[in-house]
C-alpha cells in the first residue's frame, strides 16, 4: 500500500483493508498482517488456514512483531505517513498465502469489492485493474523471481464521506486592527447537551477527568473543549509586524480535543506571497505547486521531530506555533482588504471553516499605512486660501 497523498497521513488506529473473494479461497498463513476474523474453517480437519472468510479485513501488525512474521514496510499498526513529509514510512506491505485459488493465470481470480477504512470511513475504492506482474529481488540483489500476476487497486478520498461536519477552523487578528477574528460560530457543530449529550466539557469542569475517562475513551469520540466553534482544531493567523522589506505572520495551532493527541501532524495554507518566505521558526516548510511550477501560493509545515511533531490533547501544552517571515513583493503587497491572510487552511488534510472576509480585520482610516486621504490635501488649499484672502484684505 503506497500513500501518495502529499498531506493526508492515515493515523493511528491504521488502516483496515478489505476484499470479497472470486471464488472459495482461503488464506493459508500471513506475513506482516493479519485478519481480524477467523471464519468457518471446520472442513479443514487437520491444520486450519489463518482465514476461512469470503470478505476477510486485514490489519497490519503491531511494532515490535518477532522477526520470523515481519517482512519490510509491515509492523506500524497500520499507520502510514504522507509522502511529503516521510516518503520512506509512506508505504506499508503484508503478504498472504492463498489457498483454493488456482495454479495458472486462467485460474486465478482477481478479488472484487476492496474497501478501506483509515481508520474511518472516506475512502471509495475502484476495481482492481491486471498490472505488470510485480518483480521481486533476492536480498543479494543477483536473482530476481517475478509474480504469477499483478492487481492495482486505487482508493481515492472524500471529506464528505469521512465526516458530515468539519474538523477544524481558522481565527485571525493584525497588529493593525484590535479585532480579533474568532472562528465562525458553530463551525464544527453546536453545542447542544439535549441532542449531543457528553459532546463537550468546559476546561475549568470539576468533572474534567471523568468525561475524559468516560465510555467514549475506548471509541475514539472526541471530547472537545466547549466553545462557541466547537472545533478539535483551531489555528490562528496573526499578522505580526510590519519591515520596511519584510512582514511577519505568527500561526498558533491549538488542540481543543482532550481524547486526541495528534502524531505526525500537518497544515497546508494557500497564500500568494508564499513564494518570498524568507525564513521560517520551529516548524518545517516544503512548497506545494498543485498548479505547476509557474504558480508558488501553496505550502505545507508541520512540526520538527521530538520537538512540536506531537500536537498534545487539549490542555497548557495542547498547542505548537511558529512564526513565517516574508519578503515582500513590491507589485502585490498590501495589508488592505485581508490580503495579509491565508485564503485557504487545512489541517491533516482536511478543509478548516474559515471566516467571512467580510468579518477579516481591516486597516483603521487613519492608518499611516493606507492611501493618504483626500482630506489632509483638501485643509491644506482651505488654509492657504484663507491666509492668501486675509493678506489681500
Amino acid at each position: 500500500m503506497f500513500n501518495y497523498q502529499q498531506f493526508r497521513h492515515i493515523p493511528a488506529p491504521g488502516w483496515q483493508l478489505g476484499w470479497s473473494w472470486a471464488k472459495k479461497e482461503v488464506i493459508w498463513s500471513m506475513v506482516g498482517a493479519q485478519a481480524t476474523e477467523q471464519g468457518d474453517c471446520s472442513k479443514f480437519k487437520s491444520a486450519p488456514p489463518h482465514c476461512c472468510k469470503r470478505d476477510p479485513t486485514i490489519v497490519d501488525l503491531l511494532p515490535g512483531t518477532p522477526f520470523n512474521q515481519q517482512i519490510a514496510n509491515c509492523c506500524k499498526a497500520g499507520v502510514i505517513k504522507t509522502f511529503n513529509q516521510d516518503p520512506g514510512n509512506a508505504a506499508s506491505s503484508f503478504q498472504i498465502s492463498v489457498g483454493l485459488a488456482g495454479t495458472t493465470n486462467k485460474t486465478v481470480k482477481m478479488p472484487k469489492n476492496f474497501t478501506l477504512r483509515a481508520p474511518g470511513p472516506g475512502y471509495t475504492c475502484g476495481r482492481a485493474l491486471v498490472g505488470r506482474p510485480t518483480k521481486y529481488y533476492s536480498s543479494d540483489g543477483r536473482r530476481v523471481t517475478q509474480a504469477l500476476m499483478s492487481w492495482n487497486v486505487t482508493c481515492t478520498y472524500s471529506q464528505f464521506l469521512a465526516q458530515k461536519t468539519p474538523t477544524c477552523c481558522v481565527s485571525l487578528s493584525s497588529f493593525y486592527n484590535d479585532t480579533i477574528v474568532n472562528c465562525p460560530t458553530c463551525s464544527c457543530g453546536c453545542q447542544n447537551n439535549i441532542t449531543r449529550p457528553g459532546s463537550c466539557v468546559n476546561d475549568n469542569s470539576p468533572y474534567l477527568q471523568s468525561a475524559i475517562n468516560g465510555p467514549g475513551k475506548l471509541t475514539g469520540q472526541p471530547l472537545v473543549q466547549c466553545t462557541s466553534h466547537m472545533c478539535p482544531i483551531r489555528i490562528h493567523w496573526h499578522v505580526k509586524l510590519n519591515y520596511k522589506d519584510y512582514w511577519r505572520v505568527k500561526v498558533t495551532i491549538t488542540n481543543f480535543n482532550y481524547r486526541m493527541n495528534y502524531t505526525d501532524w500537518n497544515m497546508v495554507a494557500q497564500h500568494p506571497n508564499f513564494d518570498n518566505i524568507t525564513k521560517l521558526f520551529s516548524f518545517n516548510y516544503k512548497p506545494l505547486t498543485p498548479y505547476g511550477g509557474r504558480i508558488n501560493d501553496t505550502a505545507m509545515f508541520w512540526g520538527m521531530k521530538f520537538y512540536n511533531d506531537l500536537l498534545n490533547q487539549a490542555g497548557p501544552l495542547g498547542n505548537a506555533q511558529s512564526e513565517l517571515l516574508m519578503r515582500k513583493d513590491s507589485e502585490t503587497f498590501t495589508f488592505q482588504k485581508g490580503w495579509a491572510f491565508p485564503r485557504r487552511v487545512y489541517f491533516n488534510g482536511d478543509n478548516c471553516v474559515m471566516p467571512s472576509p467580510d468579518d477579516y480585520p481591516w486597516l483603521p482610516s487613519a492608518s499611516p499605512l493606507t492611501k493618504q486621504p483626500w482630506t489632509l490635501p483638501l485643509l491644506v488649499f482651505w488654509t492657504a486660501l484663507a491666509t492668501l484672502l486675509a493678506y489681500y484684505v
